[in-house]
């Protein structure tokens, strides 16, 4: 993955933050080494948001409920602004995610990815290929053999 993939995919790492277990992540941010020099433009804040589905994905859409989340906005001191939003109520979390998001958009992103976000992807794809592999066992197929009756 180049420079310039890795610094315009930002959907997709916000994404693996907003997805990643707090432990893991926070496991990974301290032994990527110690957190940049920074100040908060937004502290730590929880909130809640408004889940909306579908019926069958392509029907009206409608209010399901409310969920906790925590959001976070970091400005390092080269001027670079990270945000990090996160399910539920972990501050923490929401601050390494904004950092992280800070780092990805400096000359640091190529280190950041290779130390943080690939192990966290690749961990997600495992977890991902292990609950598929466990609802393909139960899968049942059905068939109907031809009666010979005209």
């Amino acid at each position: 993955m180049n420079d310039m993939t890795i610094r315009t995919d930002r959907k997709t790492w916000m994404s693996v933050l907003a997805k990643a277990p707090a432990q893991r992540l926070a496991q990974l941010w301290d032994a990527a080494g110690s957190a940049p020099e920074h100040s908060f433009l937004r502290a730590p804040e929880r909130g809640a948001v408004m889940v909306r589905g579908r019926t069958g994905a392509t029907g009206a859409p409608f209010n399901l409920g409310e969920m906790t989340v925590t959001r976070c906005a970091v400005k390092l001191a080269d001027g670079t602004v990270g945000h990090g939003y996160v399910q539920g109520r972990d501050k923490a979390k929401a601050v390494t995610a904004a950092l992280v998001d800070a780092l990805m958009q400096t000359d640091r992103a190529e280190a950041v990815h290779a130390a943080i976000l690939s192990p966290l992807m690749a961990e997600a794809q495992m977890a991902a290929e292990a609950k598929a592999a466990k609802a393909a066992a139960t899968k049942v197929e059905f068939f109907t053999l031809v009666r010979g009756e005209d």
